[in-house]
């Protein structure tokens, strides 16, 4: 199979080397040889080898920057992304290419942010260092977490990761997600249309679901209003699924334990974004998932596992439902 590998020089993924590539060829096996490998980072490295490509690996912000009718034998499309919202609604994804992302690669570090944000939250770290910066010393104590109640939107890598790490800590998790099929570490699970019955008796609220249209301000005002004072909120899906300025308006009412979010409406954060000052807020610049030394490896692991499943008549494990958005 001719397969080429791009990823654009302003694009937030880290590139695939070739010795990263040879490495996880040569751990997959026969379904990891004979292929022809070519790389690039610019617009007109991909447009020489376009005509001859089979198989893209690119992450979704090169993808969605490429012109993939230029590529006549495209039949195959590996994201090395999860989340497919910056390529929806697809219509620049041809129909007769498969649509892969990397979900599950990121659900060890996810975990162990999660559970982090966890405990900064229980213990008032935000709070800590928004008092930091108002000079301010306000003694306050707090219990282990043991017992305390997760509320996790969507159960996938992100979310499944994130409650496998709670439960070691004794935190009673409820998963939210499509249907109401059982999750092998959640304490239980509801639908999506549960979630409003569920978040009055929340202690942190984890939205690690993937952004589509009906997820898009998933945490609006309303449902912040749900919550109860000492909630704290974490959001390591995508920034479109919570009302910000909502968001901020409950920090700074005091109608929020605290918050910790990854991901944001707009990234990088403009500097005159109000989101800067918002009290009780910890703010890290969409890293929670990452992990530089095992990322790359994992997804092309990931991808010679869909190879395989190809090669075998199976649906590839990390198909894409462009219906669903992921």
């Amino acid at each position: 199979m001719r397969i080429h590998i791009h990823e654009l020089a302003d694009s937030p993924f880290s590139p695939i080397t070739r010795d990263e590539f040879a490495g996880a060829a040569q751990e997959a096996g026969p379904i990891g040889a004979g292929h022809q490998v070519t790389f690039g980072t610019t617009i007109e490295e991909f447009v020489e080898q376009a005509p001859m490509i089979e198989a893209l690996i690119a992450g979704p912000h090169t993808i969605r920057k490429l012109d993939l009718s230029l590529a006549p034998h495209l039949r195959l499309i590996q994201s090395t992304g999860a989340g497919m919202d910056a390529l929806a609604p697809f219509d620049r994804i041809p129909k007769t290419a498969l649509l892969l992302n990397n979900r599950g690669v990121h659900a060890d570090r996810a975990g162990e942010f999660s559970i982090m944000a966890m405990l900064m939250l229980a213990t008032y770290m935000p709070r800590f260092a928004s008092n930091q910066r108002a000079k301010k010393w306000e003694r306050l104590t707090s219990s282990i977490v043991a017992g305390k109640r997760a509320t996790i939107v969507g159960v996938g890598g992100l979310g499944g990761g994130a409650a496998r790490r709670a439960r070691q800590f004794g935190v009673h998790v409820t998963g939210i997600r499509h249907g109401n099929a059982p999750h092998p570490d959640c304490d239980e699970t509801k639908t999506i249309d549960q979630l409003d019955r569920v978040l009055p008796e929340t202690d942190f609220l984890l939205l690690a679901c993937p952004l589509t249209e009906a997820t898009r301000n998933l945490l609006d005002a309303w449902r912040i209003s749900l919550l109860p004072e000492r909630a704290g909120v974490i959001n390591i899906g995508r920034g479109g699924l919570i009302d910000q300025p909502a968001l901020i308006e409950a920090l700074r009412a005091g109608r929020l334990a605290g918050a910790v979010l990854d991901v944001f409406a707009r990234e990088p954060i403009p500097a005159d974004d109000p989101i800067w000052d918002a009290p009780n807020l910890m703010i890290t610049p969409h890293i929670s998932s990452d992990d530089p030394l095992r990322y790359n490896a994992a997804t092309l692991a990931l991808f010679f596992e869909n190879l395989r499943a190809i090669a075998q008549g199976r649906v590839p494990p990390t198909l894409v439902d462009r219906v669903k958005g992921y």
